[in-house]
């Protein structure tokens, strides 16, 4: 069973500052146009459902997000909305999202985040329909072995700051939180972590479900194995690694 409390991420605040200083707001909006892609690509769509945010380079107060009715594919440099902490539109072409609650009260209470990410993946909705805990059971599954909490409030649109705020609470200080019957919201301290996170997650899921289903799951392996490969596999580097082999693997589909 995993701890009920997750470690603090106070750790990657000063790391997390630097790359926001050496990212340029062009960058940053291919970076979340990139990510949107790729979320799209692995799985992760759900319509024009689900969106993505990264924090503007140099002002922490402020976002770019994802538009309204549009899918994580068709994120461009003109329909990128950008948002404040209290959920209000500042600027950018799109409509803002309704749900852009989820994203400004989860900054607004961790510093150490620079990008947000709430989806409605197959797997993570079916496990967080099943009310269970996740195990330590595959690779990807470890690296939330510090916790995954739940939202349970309600299974409609977040569309509030209170409702918002629920999540953020719930989520505390890890890196995902399972949102009951509705879907995810994760939290990176860079937009690399999030999108290599919300695969992870919904892979976890899966392998669970699928040994749940195929007779339960057998031994799990001790706390300081679990621990050595958790610190392994999340590692800043091995975020961007994946990160760029995904977006190498995208523009790959979409030149041939």
């Amino acid at each position: 069973m995993f701890q009920a409390l997750c470690h603090t991420v106070d750790s990657f605040v000063g790391t997390n500052k630097n790359r926001e200083n050496i990212m340029t707001s062009d960058e940053a909006k291919q970076k979340l146009i990139d990510a949107g892609r790729i979320l799209e690509a692995e799985g992760q769509g759900d319509l024009t459902r689900g969106h993505v945010s990264v924090r503007v380079p140099g002002d922490s107060s402020l976002f770019f997000m994802k538009p309204h009715s549009h899918g994580f594919d068709e994120i461009t440099m003109e329909n990128i909305v950008i948002c404040n902490l209290e959920g209000e539109k500042v600027g950018g072409g799109g409509r803002r999202h309704s749900e852009v609650f989820i994203h400004s009260e989860i900054f607004k209470a961790r510093p150490d985040v620079t990008s947000v990410i709430h989806s409605h993946p197959t797997y993570a909705v079916a496990l967080s329909a099943t009310g269970k805990s996740m195990r330590p059971i595959s690779q990807p599954s470890v690296a939330f072995s510090d916790g995954l909490p739940y939202f349970n409030d309600t299974i409609n649109l977040i569309r509030t700051k209170n409702l918002g705020a629920g999540v953020a609470r719930a989520l505390g200080s890890c890196k995902a939180v399972l949102m009951r019957n509705h879907g995810v919201a994760l939290a990176g301290a860079t937009l690399e972590e999030s999108t290599i996170l919300a695969i992870m997650l919904d892979n976890a899921c899966k392998i669970q479900l699928l040994a749940e289903s195929a007779g339960g799951i057998g031994a799990v392996f001790p706390p300081e194995y679990i621990k050595e490969l958790h610190d392994a596999i999340t590692q800043p580097e091995q975020y961007a690694i994946n990160f760029e082999f995904l977006r190498r693997k995208v523009l790959r589909s979409t030149t041939r």
